[in-house]
């Protein structure tokens, strides 16, 4: 691709990202009446150590909970599990696991699931309160399905569809959800090697939860009555419809090289430490804005360090919207499995201070092939 196009389809990017940042604003008015919460829930964990500010440069797996794009720098196969004690004290739990794995020279696949876990609740009426009548479980579950593709050294690109359903024992609603998004790297300066660096200064745009109305179905909406002609008949109730809680993600981020050297032998640079500064501004449909915060500091591809801050208006008073009070952080171990190839395993571990309960920790382990 000839720069002179990029430089184009990047200042095209550069306007739309503006234009979005003015035209879309969350909407106090609107909070709760989208359904689907559950997409807004981010289950990985180096992403959310980060403050979910890393839209730009996050790579792998984790890519589908802010950018697609990302996953498109899969190197060839990588594992994600990981368990979230969600608000702890509340007793739900999240679980999630993603797969992907590269096809052909430039796409990658990817297929993850996430499953929140409610535990058993009584089941109440208004003549007993207290229960007694047993417990049901609801069920909270999204899988995922994405492609994504170098187009460039320097542009990703991503698509995903997302299947979500929610219900409990006698009511449920599906639906189907479509994320994009594009990352373009670029560099500023040169390497120790004296040539320019490409790959310090990354910019990124995502549009997430795009989809039909959905609704709820089931028995739970019937009872049984009679007719004015004194037939016993089943009335079904129906339910109103509700839209998916759409945003839109700008971010960019920077590498810091800190030590960094040349191989003699291959004539590649090497980083030995890198610090990554990156911002990201969620538009949301349905509730606040915000702008996270966040910095990593990673030492020699062993051990990484990150924390963040999510900010929204509002959030520093006792009325604030969210359970979030703001920081965030994390730290990742990772393990070289094989040298040659760049196999790791990584143990990877979060938290998010919440305001009521006792924060979200999240743990999790990766594996890159």
């Amino acid at each position: 691709m000839k720069k002179e196009t990029i430089k184009k389809i990047f200042t095209s990017i550069v306007l739309f990202l503006g234009i979005s940042a003015i035209s879309f604003a969350g909407n106090d008015q609107r909070v709760g009446q989208a359904g689907g919460g559950q997409l807004l829930i981010n289950p990985w964990v180096r992403t959310t150590g980060f403050g979910q500010a890393n839209s730009a440069s996050i790579h792998g797996i984790e890519a589908l909970s802010l950018n697609v794009a990302g996953t498109a720098f899969t190197k060839k196969t990588e594992l994600i599990f990981s368990s979230s004690s969600w608000l702890a004290g509340s007793g739900i739990n999240i679980y999630s696991f993603g797969l992907s794995q590269k096809v052909g020279e430039t796409g990658v696949m990817s297929l993850a699931f996430m499953s929140m876990d409610f535990g058993n609740i009584d089941i109440t009426t208004v003549d007993l309160p207290d229960g007694g009548l047993g417990t049901f479980h609801p069920t909270y579950t999204n899988i995922t399905l994405a492609y994504a593709k170098a187009f460039s050294n320097s542009i990703y690109g991503g698509l995903d569809l997302k299947i979500l359903n929610e219900g409990i024992s006698d009511l449920s609603s599906s639906g189907i959800a479509l994320d994009a998004g594009i990352q373009y790297v670029t560099g500023l300066g040169k390497n120790k090697a004296g040539k320019r660096n490409h790959e310090n200064l990354k910019f990124g745009m995502s549009m997430k939860n795009v989809g039909p109305t959905m609704r709820y179905k089931g028995d739970g909406l019937s009872f049984r009555g009679y007719v004015p002609a004194g037939t016993n008949m089943t009335v079904e109730q129906r339910s109103a419809d509700y839209e998916l809680p759409s945003l839109i993600k700008i971010g960019v981020a920077y590498d810091i090289y800190i030590n960094q050297k040349v191989d003699t032998t291959t004539k590649k640079v090497i980083n030995d430490q890198i610090i990554t500064i990156a911002g990201n501004f969620t538009s949301n449909s349905f509730t606040k804005d915000q702008i996270h915060f966040g910095i990593e500091y990673s030492f020699k591809k062993m051990f990484q360090l990150r924390g963040g801050y999510i900010y929204e208006a509002g959030i520093f008073d006792n009325t604030r919207a969210t359970a979030y009070t703001g920081p965030t952080g994390g730290f990742s171990i990772l393990i070289p499995l094989n040298k040659e190839n760049g196999s790791i395993f990584s143990l990877d571990y979060s938290y998010r201070a919440t305001m009521n309960f006792s924060g979200v920790h999240s743990i999790g382990v990766r594996v890159t092939l």
